[in-house]
């Protein structure tokens, strides 16, 4: 099960360990002798026959599917309880802390060996918090009228024309495209990052204004997040390749969520640029 996906890789690797251990064609069942009598059957029957190790379910893209839609539906409820229960007094920590928390847990997922749905559930309505009060933010607060609808459109069309470009080979992820986009989204949350410091601290970059700089730049974040797609298409296709257990599904959708997340954010920037002029 070789891929150029560092990622995928490493799930390879722990499917083939759980198999390994007794979870698949390639455990113990296929040992000489297994179940007979003096080699040690680990699922024993009260009847004396050997019994199946319990078979673990591989990874499909319609277990992917009900995930995500399954995220994005916890996603949409926790956004909207978090716009109607927190006061606009509260908009500003409940946005950043949401954002810190998301980032945190994000990070962990990211790096995680193992798959954690309850972690990536967790996830979720963290970035639903996040994403609920940067919306009530421009459309409440900001009198931007109908902008959360319009992004909601903009992020979903993008979306599905990525995954048609996908389905009909228009983009590949080959390794070359794959290694410039992890490099390209390092810079770009870099940049963001020391420009959220540098704004605590009272130094304005522009790179957040509506001028030609912060236009720019969210016009940027926006063609490279509706790339990361193409990573997650075919992460999702390989994993499904190489029989990740069914649970690596949670995983999968993870990360269409935060493309998602990140494409919807930076969309409703941008409109909010042309709607809000120069004001």
């Amino acid at each position: 099960m070789k891929t150029s996906n560092p990622v995928l890789s490493r799930l390879g690797q722990a499917a083939e360990r759980e198999r390994a251990a007794g979870y698949g064609p390639s455990g113990p069942a296929s040992q000489p002798g297994y179940g007979q009598p003096g080699y040690g059957d680990p699922y024993p029957t009260a009847a004396g026959y050997p019994s199946a190790p319990p078979a673990v379910q591989p990874m499909t893209i319609d277990d992917v599917v009900v995930k995500t839609v399954t995220l994005l539906g916890i996603t949409g409820i926790s956004a909207v309880a978090a716009w109607n229960l927190i006061p606009n007094t509260l908009i500003g920590p409940a946005w950043i802390g949401a954002a810190l928390i998301g980032l945190v847990l994000g990070m962990v997922i990211s790096f995680s060996r193992m798959a954690n749905p309850a972690l990536v559930i967790t996830y979720a309505v963290i970035e639903g918090v996040f994403v609920g009060m940067v919306s009530k933010f421009f459309q409440s607060i900001m009198g931007y009228d109908g902008i959360v609808l319009q992004a909601v459109v903009a992020t979903f069309g993008v979306f599905f024309i990525m995954a048609g470009l996908y389905k009909a080979r228009i983009i590949r992820a080959t390794p070359k495209f794959a290694r410039a986009m992890i490099a390209i989204m390092a810079g770009l949350f870099g940049v963001m990052l020391i420009n959220l410091v540098l704004s605590l601290f009272g130094f304005n970059t522009g790179l957040r204004d509506n001028g030609a700089l912060g236009i720019g730049f969210s016009l940027i974040c926006i063609v490279v997040a509706s790339l990361s797609f193409i990573l997650n298409f075919n992460e999702i296709e390989e994993g499904v390749r190489m029989g990740l257990p069914q649970r690596y599904s949670w995983t999968a959708a993870f990360g269409i969520l935060v493309g998602l997340v990140w494409l919807y954010i930076e969309i409703l920037r941008l409109l909010s640029f042309f709607q809000g002029g120069d004001d």
